[in-house]
Formats: structure tokens, C-alpha cells, sequence
């Protein structure tokens, strides 16, 4: 009886020890180490770039069961900025984002496939212009560890395409521009 008490104790003291917990992460945008940018192509002639400067998010992530990890990331669509304050103020407008009755766009994932490699695919609702729709985004680890302040980091990026017009946003801006293309790098800092 002792030694199956003995056993049973060990089994669960190394069970314990070897189930790893994910770690929570807030994702650096006041170290401005985070990125939302964005590519749509002006006429097929060229590419008009941009980002949204303001956005706030947090994420999960166990190394040993990265399938369990969650994303929710929030942005200001007001701080959209093509470098260009005339665009900028027509891109907030009824025309494309609306600001003023959508100011916020959303992603909340619903699950992850990891490939193995350090890449997977991230699914997700998206919430942009008052439209919720799946959305799948390719994504690559870029690494982890501490940093010089005595913190822990881990960074992603990931990419991902979609029409304006899935999401209600139908100015015409040409059959060059039927898609605009979301790349994202994240870098969080573990709590």
C-alpha cells in the first residue's frame, strides 16, 4: 500500500511539473514594437501603404500545446495613417471606414493549427465596418526570450488578404483594388 501511495505521489509531483500553463502576453504597442499595416494597390499602377497607429491587444501561448493559443486584438480605426491627411480624412469617411458610427475593428481567434515549424494558421472573427466574418491568418513565430530589462518576449507575424467589400466598404476604387492586404508583427511582453 505504501509503495502505491509512493508511486501515485511521484506520478502526480512529475505530471505536475511537466504540464506546462500558457503564459499571457500584452502586445508592446506603447514600446511601439507592434505593428498593423496595411497594402491595397492605387489603380494597379503602384501601392498605397499604410497603418493604424493605434490598437491595444493580449495573447496566450504554451510552447508545449501552441493549439491552445488565443488572440484578441482591438484598433482604433480613426488612426488609420497613408502619410497623406487629405487620403487619411477620406479613408475615416463614409466612403470606406466610417469612423464616426465603426470606430473600432476587432479580432478575437477561435483557434489555432500549429504546422510544427514555428508557422500555423490563426482563425478568428474579424469585426471591420460593423461586419463580423471567419478569418484565417498565416502565422510565423519569430522568436522569444528576455529582454534587456528583465522581462520575457515573444514576437509573430502574419499575414493575411481579404475584399473591402466582404466587410461592406464598396467605393470603387478599381478591379486592381477588389483586395487589401493586413500584415501583422507582434511583439508581447509576458505578464
Amino acid at each position: 500500500m505504501k509503495k502505491l501511495l509512493l508511486a501515485s505521489l511521484v506520478s502526480a509531483a512529475l505530471l505536475g511539473t511537466t504540464a506546462a500553463q500558457a503564459d499571457d502576453y500584452v502586445i508592446d504597442t506603447e514600446g511601439a514594437h507592434a505593428f498593423i499595416q496595411f497594402k491595397i494597390s492605387h489603380l494597379g499602377y503602384s501601392w498605397l501603404l499604410g497603418r493604424f497607429n493605434d490598437f491595444e491587444g493580449t495573447f496566450s501561448y504554451d510552447e508545449a500545446n501552441p493549439e491552445a493559443a488565443k488572440v484578441s486584438v482591438v484598433i482604433d480605426v480613426a488612426s488609420i495613417d497613408s502619410n497623406h491627411a487629405e487620403r487619411d480624412k477620406h479613408l475615416r469617411s463614409q466612403d470606406f471606414l466610417n469612423v464616426s458610427e465603426f470606430p473600432r475593428a476587432q479580432f478575437e481567434s477561435t483557434s489555432y493549427v500549429a504546422n510544427g515549424d514555428g508557422t500555423g494558421v490563426l482563425v478568428g472573427d474579424f469585426t471591420l465596418h460593423g461586419t463580423t466574418k471567419e478569418v484565417a491568418i498565416n502565422v510565423s513565430e519569430i522568436g522569444a526570450g528576455p529582454d534587456p530589462w528583465g522581462g520575457y518576449r515573444r514576437g509573430f507575424e502574419g499575414a493575411i488578404t481579404f475584399a473591402p467589400a466582404d466587410f461592406g466598404i464598396n467605393y470603387d476604387l478599381g478591379p486592381a483594388a477588389e483586395t487589401v492586404e493586413i500584415f501583422l508583427s507582434i511583439e508581447g511582453i509576458r505578464q
